[in-house]
């Protein structure tokens, strides 16, 4: 036998002796199935820069449809926001004491307000009525008719009778042979106050004018009534707010009180619309009166505001 041959079957033999050990080394029975792992080859991963998609581009048109309506969606929003809770503005306030309903408010009137009953009738009647709200609160008309009895007032100006519940305040606050002239365009108001005026034994007081307070307040200084009046109260338009209050001043004698209301006009005057004609004239006139040395004055926070001028 060749070497080559010999050296070929030592091998087999080699081989023969490792596969019969490794047989009888191998455990018998239903347990002793083991399950070759099947290999999975997963497909190569792409390169880095194949990961990643680039943005589509948008044409011009495109770009700008989308920017036009992004912005078109910006602007209704900020209509809508600036419409309800406009950053710039502060809520106007109507009146800055607390409201009618208040626990504490309602104490304060019930411990203060001594109001005869057909005034309060009067009232409660104006209440009822097409804007009767803006009438003089009954503290403003109560502390009116003190101050009326303070400087023993004689003959007041009433501008703005509406159904004259003003008047009615003022004239029981007078003497017997005192007097109040009081100015309005509209005859219908007054005559629902008027049963109630008799009825208070006062209407004889009550000199109503039906025209506009101007040719009135004119009528008595062309008659040489300037400073005989001891009180007058201006609650009419606020358009002619300047003429009344010179003319009314006219009109006073030294020591004489003006009163005029709404000068707060439901919180306008902060910030006035530029069309807005009534709250300008009553800014106006806040400021006339506040650089007017021929009076001293005090405005008060009652109803839609309350100003006392005080002629010198």
């Amino acid at each position: 036998m060749s070497r080559e041959a010999a050296r070929w079957r030592s091998r087999r033999q080699l081989r023969g002796q490792y596969r019969d050990k490794a047989e009888q080394e191998r455990p018998q029975g239903p347990s002793a199935v083991r399950l070759k792992p099947k290999q999975v080859t997963l497909p190569p991963l792409p390169p880095a820069h194949a990961m990643i998609q680039p943005m589509p581009r948008l044409s011009v048109p495109a770009a700008l449809a989308l920017g036009s309506a992004a912005l078109g969606a910006a602007f209704a929003t900020g209509l809508f926001l600036g419409r309800w809770c406009p950053p710039w503005r502060s809520p106007r306030e109507k009146r800055l004491l607390p409201p009618e309903d208040n626990p504490l408010w309602q104490y304060l009137l019930s411990r203060s307000l001594r109001e005869h009953p057909a005034l309060r009738s009067l009232r409660l009647l104006t209440l009822e009525q097409p804007k009767g709200d803006s009438m003089m609160t009954c503290e403003q008309a109560q502390l009116l008719a003190n101050l009326a009895r303070l400087i023993k007032a004689k003959k007041a100006l009433d501008l703005g009778t509406f159904t004259g519940y003003s008047a009615l305040a003022l004239a029981l606050a007078l003497p017997p042979a005192g007097r109040v002239v009081t100015c309005e365009v509209n005859p219908g108001p007054p005559e629902l106050g008027r049963p109630l005026w008799r009825q208070a034994e006062e209407e004889h007081k009550i000199d109503l004018r039906l025209k506009p307070a101007l040719e009135t307040l004119d009528e008595l200084l062309d008659a040489g009534e300037a400073g005989t009046f001891d009180m007058a109260v201006v609650d009419a338009d606020k358009e002619n707010c300047t003429a009344y209050y010179e003319r009314c001043l006219q009109l006073l004698r030294p020591g004489g009180i003006l009163a005029v209301l709404s000068v707060l006009w439901r919180g306008e005057v902060l910030q006035p619309q530029p069309r807005d004609l009534e709250t300008q004239c009553v800014r106006n006139l806040n400021e006339r009166i506040l650089r007017d040395a021929r009076v001293h004055i005090s405005l008060l926070p009652l109803g839609d505001g309350l100003t006392l001028a005080f002629k010198i």
